[in-house]
């Protein structure tokens, strides 16, 4: 069986409601993390025309600043911002809760951000849950 050696640092994490999307985010994210992570959100648009998303951060390392300026990735952002309707970000460095507050009231969207510890309370706002991983 062949592994992985370079997993991806964007993965998707299934929830119990079909327009509820969540994603865990580790490590250093790459152009290809992100056009994976904005490509799978692409399909959700075309299911629902409003989604809630939830973003778990865990031993964040930093992104690579050209690919968060490539079209697709701009793209992504700017089309997201029609299709969610509720963003949880929980963890991050402290930059994220400051981004989140800074942009908060000129977004359509509800937004907020939780501590690391406080993924239960994240989804508690979100009104989703994590589906149990399958083994």
């Amino acid at each position: 069986m062949l592994v992985n050696e370079n997993p991806p640092n964007i993965r998707r994490i299934e929830t119990d409601r079909e327009d509820a999307y969540a994603f865990e985010i580790t490590g250093h994210i790459t152009a290809a993390d992100m056009e994976n992570m904005y490509g799978l959100l692409e399909g959700a648009y075309e299911l629902h025309d409003k989604i809630d998303l939830l973003v778990l951060v865990h031993n964040y390392e930093g992104f690579d600043w050209a690919a968060a300026l490539k079209e697709p990735t701009m793209v992504g952002k700017t089309h997201a911002l029609k299709h969610i309707r509720k963003y949880a970000v929980v963890g991050g460095p402290g930059w994220m809760r400051a981004m989140l507050a800074l942009f908060k009231p000129f977004m359509s969207m509800e937004m907020e951000h939780f501590e690391a510890g406080k993924a239960d309370e994240a989804w508690q706002w979100l009104g989703a849950k994590p589906k149990p991983a399958k083994v």
